[in-house]
């Protein structure tokens, strides 16, 4: 800390509002600012502090795409709290980590609706500063509204539903403890093995406190963030596992979008031949038209994936976390061989599936690895021209599952995504979330660039679409963004409709109506329970929901939030409305009725198992057989140990 010893007399809320501006993350000799805006719904807990302090800051009427590198604090205002953690989560990912943003709410169910939104950025390990306000510190009075009063402690309040789902938690009693709180916030939130969701709670009569503070507080701080290079050992290790393997398979993550290892990522497959699957995070790491590329992996992979990790005797994981969907519940890497091999900047991550670990930044592993095997190893031209044939018969079941024969008939699903697919160049971003989308997306969708798939499937969380989309044009100006929504998540979330047309942030949301929860419908089906509660319409005469579809339109309600909305009944219709959005300069919605109401969505069916328990004893003739079936495929589950 720098030896000045003058001060500046400013309230709790004002010094931590001139305290972000100041902060920066560096990597690769690039500097971003990292906390770039604050997110803000008012109330008696947060108004007359931090509202004061960002109106203070001079920045507070700061548009979308304005160059945020003064000094001052962008503001942008939103309708629901955990939309506002999900805008936020999309700019940070979309920004690579590098920078972030802050969400402020007032006390009680303002900042409750953080919660879902904290553990969505925490899973996928993405930044965002969250700051609802609290009760008083000093209790004058007490309790005040909106306070839970605990009989058993005194200094709990609904913030500490914060602290299961964020990565590091403080709460700010006394103005000189925000110094280390906010210093501990930064190094967290730029931390690649430790980011996620921080939460400062700041009471709200400590946020008005006026303190003198150290003028080093407000210095300018970059924070490195880091590319740390695997042990010498552990390389060893690895590259030694790797030239005795005949099968290997490299399993992409989201670490290789964190890292922008995307080109190392290339230049590893070109130079060993190497197949790449891709989860979830991880699509795109490679274009759809590597030679290497085969794919999504897991429950919603594709055949050439799945059949290749059945078989791998190497399976390198690069910044992958190995989720149940990736592993098919642990049922998908049967051969009796087979090892695995994580490379990964986090050892909590990497230790997994009994694997050789390499801890390290995804792009110095990939580099560093390269150049321990040199010239040294090729896969066998046979498994190559294996997995290349395997791919181009899965294209054609894309072909077939995107294909429309009559242009004048409602699309399925998938023919919504093929009709995308024939628009987008690597410019557009697609994000998703939830439903039945992820998994035709992740079988189906041909990624044209590192960055364009953006389905956030480690939470799986209804509503993100939208807010994220607002987050990830806002990191991405001038670029087609498209919200991807079923029916029963556009209810679930759609009043950033309204944050996107005040902004003219102009997102392109598409909303497929199937009336009611199709995934959920599918998958209840194949447990044995019947699609019960899934389906949009009115109770039949036997108390069911089997009636008629309900008359909700979802496309008036969309317009009534000021959107502009183009309604497409056929194939012909969608293709036409589709451009016509694209090329769209205000926040834009396609309205589609998908052909297949009552079903999931007629793409290829799973290539792997799910492990979802079903009924161990039923007298329903249905969950009787859908136990017979789950017997049998949890047999195949193998622990790797």
């Amino acid at each position: 800390m720098s030896s000045d010893t003058s001060t500046r007399r400013l309230t709790v809320a004002q010094a931590l509002v001139a305290f972000l501006a100041r902060q920066y993350t560096e990597r690769d000799g690039h500097r971003h600012r990292l906390i770039n805006a604050t997110w803000g719904i008012f109330g008696h807990g947060n108004v007359a502090g931090l509202g004061q302090a960002l109106l203070e800051s001079g920045t507070a009427g700061t548009s979308a795409t304005s160059d945020t590198s003064a000094t001052g604090m962008p503001y942008f205002q939103g309708r629901n709290e955990q939309a506002m953690v999900h805008a936020a989560v999309g700019y940070a990912r979309q920004s690579r980590r590098l920078s972030a943003q802050a969400v402020t709410t007032s006390i009680g169910p303002g900042a409750t609706n953080l919660v879902t939104g904290a553990a969505l950025a925490t899973i996928n390990r993405l930044p965002v500063l969250l700051l609802p306000g609290d009760v008083f510190a000093t209790r004058p009075a007490d309790p005040v509204l909106q306070q839970l009063e605990v009989p058993y402690a005194g200094d709990v309040s609904v913030n500490d539903a914060l602290r299961p789902v964020s990565r590091y938690f403080d709460r700010v009693t006394r103005p000189e403890a925000l110094i280390p709180a906010a210093l501990q916030a930064m190094r967290v939130l730029s931390d690649p093995a430790a980011t996620g969701a921080v939460t400062l709670a700041l009471p709200q009569d400590v946020q008005a406190e006026a303190y003198d503070w150290p003028e080093a507080f407000f210095a300018e701080r970059v924070w490195q963030v880091r590319r740390p290079r695997p042990d010498l050992d552990a390389l060893d290790a690895a590259r030694r596992a790797l030239t005795a393997a005949r099968r290997p398979l490299i399993v992409a993550g989201g670490g290789v979008h964190h890292s922008e290892a995307e080109e190392a990522l290339r230049a590893f497959a070109d130079a060993t031949g190497i197949p790449v699957a891709s989860t979830q995070a991880g699509k795109g790491s490679l274009p759809h038209d590597h030679p290497c590329d085969v794919g999504g992996i897991g429950h919603t992979g594709t055949a050439t994936a799945d059949e290749l990790a059945r078989t791998a005797d190497l399976v390198i994981g690069v910044g992958t976390r190995w989720s149940d969907f990736t592993t098919a519940s642990a049922t998908l890497f049967q051969n009796p061989a087979v090892r695995f091999l994580n490379l990964n900047i986090t050892a909590f991550d990497a230790h997994k599936m009994a694997g050789l670990s390499l801890v390290a930044d995804a792009r110095a592993a990939l580099g560093e690895l390269a150049g321990a095997l040199g010239t040294r190893f090729r896969v066998e031209p046979a498994y190559a021209t294996e997995y290349g044939d395997d791919k181009e018969r899965w294209e054609h079941r894309v072909d077939a599952a995107f294909e429309a024969d009559d242009q004048d008939t409602r699309p399925t699903q998938p023919q919504v995504l093929g009709a995308l697919d024939t628009l987008v160049t690597g410019d557009d971003i697609v994000i998703n979330a939830a439903g039945s989308l992820p998994g035709d997306l992740h079988k189906l969708w041909r990624a044209r660039s590192a960055d364009q798939y953006h389905v956030e499937y480690g939470y799986s969380c209804m509503g993100y679409e939208i807010p994220a989309a607002i987050g990830v044009a806002m990191a991405a100006p001038g670029r087609p963004v498209w919200a991807l929504v079923g029916d029963g998540t556009y209810l679930m979330n759609p009043t950033e409709i309204v944050t996107a047309v005040q902004e003219n942030i102009p997102i392109k949301v598409v909303i497929l109506q199937n009336h009611g929860y199709a995934s959920i419908g599918g998958l209840s089906e194949s447990v044995g329970a019947e699609r019960f509660g899934t389906a949009y319409r009115h109770r039949a005469p036997d108390r069911t929901y089997t009636g008629a579809p309900l008359p909700v339109d979802l496309a008036a309600n969309a317009a009534s939030l000021g959107m502009r909305v183009i309604r497409a009944k056929t194939v012909r219709d969608l293709r036409e409305a589709l451009a016509e959005a694209r090329g769209a300069d205000v926040p834009t919605c396609v309205y589609v009725e998908t052909e297949t109401a009552d079903t999931v969505s007629g793409a290829p069916p799973a290539q792997a198992w799910w492990d979802v328990p079903v009924a161990e004893t039923a007298t329903r003739p249905s969950a009787v057989k859908a136990r017979e079936e789950y017997d049998r495929q949890v047999a195949a589950r193998r622990r790797h140990l």
